[in-house]
């Protein structure tokens, strides 16, 4: 058997189409998109047709589009080049418990800089509750930053009333969307967002590839500097046959595509709901089960089963799923998000596994998956009860 991939939340493989758009752009549009001359001028049109398709995607405007390295180099320009430059105006900064760590480590730099971070919590199915948000406003407060959609659970945040909540705040508000961008509509002008953060290997698209949206009020030096490229805000040559390969990911996501694989992800997870149901699997979910979370994403636990042991023995079985965020995941750490849905002492912490589906993956694949799944963890379950009894 083929091994089967269910670890889309941590990258997706590059399709086929934007293999041969970056394939042919090396050939064909390799010039320095700064150069004034014909190569130069070939490259800088390619560039900028490929920006309006990342803006159009999210109702923007091809100049709000700032081209970055991904998720982590848009995550950090926003939140720290954002409290440097208005902290004449405050230095308080909300965020929330479960964000990616390039949130979180951002924050705790700006922390050894005097500023002042609410750090707010999830409840059980980690949401943030826009009545704390409310609440730790204050009129030195700066910034706001609150994920799109988790990567490890996959729950989808209150934006659009964070947004509107926000709308007449000094506070600028800033989403991290690595993980919801190309699974869901996203409109930055009716959500009220004033900066967003994308990564184009979540979507089919080539690594070290993104952009950061930045709105018209958003005015702050550049984190990476250098040269005048992006209108000054980004220095750097830039990568003329990544961002046309990440448009091709981009023009793939239609309305429709989007809509029909939340559908069918939502399918593939009852089918192993389901089949751990049916087979009488102790088991949990950690998050929500709610058609208007991320569907890719599902995050079980099960009780008496080591993450570690479970992810070996699929491994082994042919099958690739993540114990959480892949940015952790060689460390010995539990998951922070975890730990903040569920408390320090949770035994969730050691015992949940995420599995996240991607558009490679298909009906029989699950149903593989599922069984083996049910096989293992049952084995595992039976042999640490008769220990324990």
């Amino acid at each position: 058997m083929q091994p089967v991939y269910l670890d889309n939340a941590g990258t997706t493989p590059p399709s086929p189409a934007v293999i041969q758009a970056i394939s042919q752009a090396e050939q064909e549009t390799w010039g320095n998109a700064s150069s004034t001359h014909f190569f130069g001028r070939h490259a800088k049109q390619a560039l900028e047709n490929a920006r309006i398709v990342l803006a159009n995607s999210i109702n923007a405007q091809p100049g709000q589009i700032v081209l970055t390295s991904g998720g982590s180099e848009s995550d950090n320009t926003a939140v720290v080049q954002t409290a440097l430059a208005r902290q004449h105006l405050g230095k308080h900064i909300i965020t929330d418990q479960i964000e990616h760590k390039a949130i979180l480590e951002s924050m705790k730099y700006l922390e050894t800089l005097g500023f002042d971070v609410t750090y707010l919590p999830v409840d059980e199915t980690g949401h943030v509750a826009v009545a704390d948000v409310a609440a730790a406003l204050r009129d030195d407060t700066i910034l706001v930053s609150i994920m799109y959609g988790n990567n490890e659970v996959g729950s989808r945040q209150p934006i659009a009333e964070i947004g509107e909540l926000l709308k007449d705040h000094q506070a600028w508000f800033h989403t991290d969307a690595v993980q919801a961008y190309g699974l869901t509509d996203i409109d930055v002008v009716a959500d009220h967002i004033d900066l967003l953060s994308t990564s184009a290997h979540k979507i089919n698209g080539p690594k070290f590839m993104g952009f950061l949206f930045e709105s018209d009020n958003v005015h702050f030096k550049p984190l990476i500097k250098g040269g005048d490229q992006e209108k000054k805000r980004r220095a750097g040559t830039e990568n003329v046959p990544g961002v046309i390969g990440f448009a091709t990911a981009v023009k793939a996501l239609t309305p429709a595509v989007k809509a029909a694989r939340q559908a069918q992800f939502a399918h593939f997870k009852q089918m192993i709901v389901g089949a751990l149901q049916d087979a009488g699997i102790k088991f949990a979910v950690n998050g929500s089960l709610a058609p208007t979370e991320l569907q890719h994403v599902l995050n079980l636990w099960l009780p008496g089963v080591p993450t570690d042991a479970l992810l070996v023995n699929l491994d082994l079985a042919g099958f690739a799923v993540s114990g959480g965020s892949a940015c952790t995941a060689g460390s010995l750490e539990p998951s922070h998000v975890l730990t903040a849905m569920f408390g320090s002492d949770s035994p969730r912490l050691r015992e949940s596994i995420r599995i996240s589906f991607g558009s490679i993956n298909t009906g029989a694949q699950i149903q593989d998956f599922a069984e083996k799944l049910v096989q293992i963890a049952g084995k595992m379950q039976t042999k640490n009860a008769q220990v324990l009894s």
